[in-house]
């Protein structure tokens, strides 16, 4: 069977992975607003799902599942990349390898809970996106995208609290961490609904296709159309 060809999804699928890697390179960094900290990713990490709701929505699960698949990819070979660097022998010039360590030099837990969370939040967001859309009959956007990101984006946030920093914030900080996370995530996605709703507009108009997957697979590791 021929495949569609979309003109604007590898477009799509490459901010989503840019996003995805820039936003975990920034969470390197803790900032503070007044008394809540949290990490730099929160600036871009927030877009990887409403381009994980555009995915869905538009083109259907398996594009948004090929789409999880490959910015899983594009982190790990980053965290390759950056590994590899770090130990080679810095030339005699360079006096920045602490530098370098400390920004770049991810903390094995950090990395596995960084890369779990992503794949439970994103699969979670687009299996609620999808199915709700077959249930409302394509009804109700606005509900759906804010109902799909809470479940992904608290689902991610716990996952990631939990395999970060289980046993080192506990009791009412871990609560704390995974709340201020999970509103600020969830806030991102509120403000950017109408132009969230544009972007799906002009995209479904322009590549003709509305996808519902009523006959389609969610087996998360499928990655082919």
């Amino acid at each position: 069977m021929k495949k569609n060809t979309y003109r604007y999804y590898d477009l799509i699928l490459a901010v989503f992975a840019a996003c995805l890697l820039i936003s975990n390179i920034a969470a390197t960094k803790l900032v503070a607003f007044g008394p809540i900290i949290t990490d730099g990713g929160v600036i871009l990490f927030p877009l990887v799902y409403i381009f994980g709701d555009i995915l869905t929505e538009v083109y259907g699960y398996k594009y948004a599942r090929r789409a999880i698949w490959t910015g899983f990819g594009v982190m790990l070979l980053a965290i390759l990349a950056f590994t590899i660097v770090r130990y080679m022998p810095p030339a005699a010039m360079y006096t920045d390898q602490a530098s370098f360590e400390a920004v770049l030099g991810f903390l094995p837990r950090i990395v596995l809970a960084s890369l779990l969370a992503y794949l439970v939040g994103e699969f979670i967001n687009a299996y609620v996106l999808a199915k709700l859309k077959i249930k409302t009959e394509g009804r109700l956007l606005w509900l759906r995208l804010i109902t799909s990101t809470f479940f992904g984006q608290i689902a991610d946030t716990i996952v990631f609290a939990f395999v970060a920093f289980g046993g080192i914030l506990t009791g009412i900080d871990m609560l704390i961490f995974i709340a201020v996370g999970w509103g600020l995530k969830t806030g991102v996605e509120i403000i950017f609904l109408p132009i969230t709703y544009r972007v799906i507009g002009f995209l479904k108009k322009h590549e003709k296709v509305d996808a519902y997957d009523k006959k389609t697979d969610f087996t998360p590791t499928k990655v082919s159309l």
